[in-house]
């Protein structure tokens, strides 16, 4: 791309981002214009808290997307101003169009009470303290050129929260961190590496018996374009991996806004305001169902005998993970209320603002009883039964777990222009100090190529993987697999930053939530 032609795409994607910040201002003023209040401090650090996770944002996009970028810039594909711009539009348009799964799954590892309570002392204190940790850790491994994960560093952030939580609140108990779904996000950061490592090296070595061109398996000439079809192919996976990057690890910040905006001003971002009046009456049906159906497994004297707080009830079923012969009970009356609320309202929308906290918090609780419960398969309910509280649940998380698009844009303008800065530690890290050798066509293509795929299918499971980790060990596959050798120097820091981030940024976000604590 001419200098002309680049300065030319810079403008228009800067003018999109401009377009994209007045539209996120216009209808953020819109909506808080609705909200009640005398007090101009819930305000303040609402803009400071969104400031903060769009940082995290910010400073997610140029540390990881560097990876990206980094093999169509070391097999010359594209000259690296012009891949840094097309990455940060494909990852801008990978955030407006991700459905918001790995969003909510990653505050599933947040201790219960701090997601109904976030707008308290102790939630502020949460979500400062998990993204500056997850940031300083960030900068940090960017500042020293290491690939490490924004991912591993915002779980190890939430877990070093609900530990410190758990610790605060002594004896008394609280549900502390949801080890069961940290397993299953622990699990899918874990083996990503590996499968990256393994199946990069692996499609090199096909594509070596496949495709006899010695041309592709050798350094790339000074000023030399690789052959016209591989070109291609490396862009299309650099265009992938920068989409899939937008659209799992934008929707981490989406989440975390999602609560900040719960906390502060729970009247507009409570509830789902879109759920017509027709869908609520299929709600309340739909609550109507799932409280007979619960009926049929709940003994006749238990049904006499109902719990005098059934959120409370249930609240300590999803915090232990623990039946009881109240639980059903608990549930079914909180469906019950649940299905009144919606009822007498007409519409989410209508709800009273005075009960607007109050009927998201009946839908989360209920709506994370019957997961653990399906998950579980306790109480081992008939499949149409299942299938009655199934799509109770679905409908509850349409109405309480849903990000406007506003915030969509938000984070994708972050993101988008994070990409722009900073990249070139990293990508000089993992173009030129893993492998002994200079980075092959054929080795880019096949790295980038199981990026793109790996990240693709976790964002379609809602899981978090690590762009960063994925990238770097499927250029350190390709390596192996082509005899090139590692640099195991860099290697081991590597290996380091990927065993420190997590105890690391536990270990921070931890005592900045300590410090936090005492501060609010």
């Amino acid at each position: 791309m001419q200098p002309r032609s680049r300065g030319l795409a810079a403008a228009l994607f800067f003018l999109i981002i401009a377009a994209g910040a007045v539209y996120v201002i216009d209808h953020l003023v819109v909506d808080l214009s609705a909200v009640q209040g005398s007090s101009a401090l819930p305000f303040v650090l609402l803009g400071l808290a969104l400031l903060i996770a769009l940082g995290f944002e910010f400073v997610n996009g140029f540390h990881d997307t560097a990876n990206a970028v980094a093999t169509v810039i070391y097999t010359h594909s594209l000259e690296p101003h012009t891949a840094v711009i097309w990455s940060g539009a494909w990852n801008f348009l990978g955030v407006l169009v991700s459905s918001g799964a790995v969003a909510f799954g990653i505050l599933q590892l947040l201790p219960v009470e701090l997601i109904l309570q976030v707008g308290s002392h102790s939630g502020f204190a949460m979500v400062f303290a998990l993204l500056i940790a997850a940031i300083l850790w960030n900068l940090g491994t960017w500042y020293f050129g290491l690939p490490s994960s924004s991912s591993h560093a915002l779980v190890g952030s939430i877990i070093g929260v609900g530990i410190m939580n758990q610790w605060i609140s002594g004896p008394s108990g609280t549900s502390g961190v949801d080890w069961t779904q940290a397993l299953g996000v622990g699990k899918a950061l874990l083996f990503s590496p590996v499968v990256g490592f393994v199946l990069s090296a692996l499609v090199l070595l096909a594509l070596k018996f496949l495709v006899r061109a010695p041309r592709l398996y050798r350094e790339p000439q000074p000023n030399e374009r690789p052959p016209l079809w591989i070109r291609a192919l490396l862009i299309l996976t650099c265009t992938g991996v920068s989409f899939a990057h937008g659209s799992n690890d934008g929707q981490k910040g989406m989440g975390l806004i999602m609560l900040i905006l719960i906390g502060v001003v729970p009247t507009a971002y409570a509830l789902n305001k879109a759920v017509t009046p027709e869908q609520t009456v299929t709600f309340v049906a739909a609550a109507r169902a799932t409280s007979a159906t619960l009926a049929r497994y709940v003994p006749e004297e238990s049904l006499q005998a109902l719990p005098k707080n059934p959120r409370a009830e249930v609240e300590a079923y999803v915090s232990t993970h623990h039946l009881r012969p109240a639980t059903l009970p608990a549930l079914r009356a909180l469906t019950d209320t649940i299905g009144d609320q919606a009822s007498s309202s007409g519409s989410m929308a209508q709800v009273p603002q005075a009960m607007v906290d109050n009927v998201r918090n009946n839908m989360y609780v209920a709506s994370e009883a019957i997961r653990l419960m399906e998950k579980a398969h306790a109480p081992a309910f008939s499949a149409a039964d299942a299938a009655t509280l199934d799509g109770f649940r679905k409908q509850m998380d349409h109405a309480t777990k849903f990000i406007p698009t506003w915030v969509k844009v938000a984070v994708a303008i972050a993101l988008g222009l994070g990409t722009m800065v900073g990249w070139k530690r990293v990508v000089v890290t993992v173009g030129e100090k893993i492998g002994k050798q200079h980075l092959t066509y054929g080795q880019g293509a096949s790295a980038e190529a199981v990026a793109m795929l790996t990240i693709g299918m976790a964002d379609a499971y809602g899981l978090p993987v690590s762009t960063t980790h994925v990238l770097a060990s499927g250029v350190a596959g390709t390596m192996a697999a082509n005899g090139s050798g590692l640099q195991w120097g860099t290697v081991r820091n590597l290996a380091l930053a990927w065993l420190l981030t997590l105890p690391a940024s536990i270990a921070l976000s931890a005592l900045l939530y300590w410090v936090f604590r005492q501060f609010f």
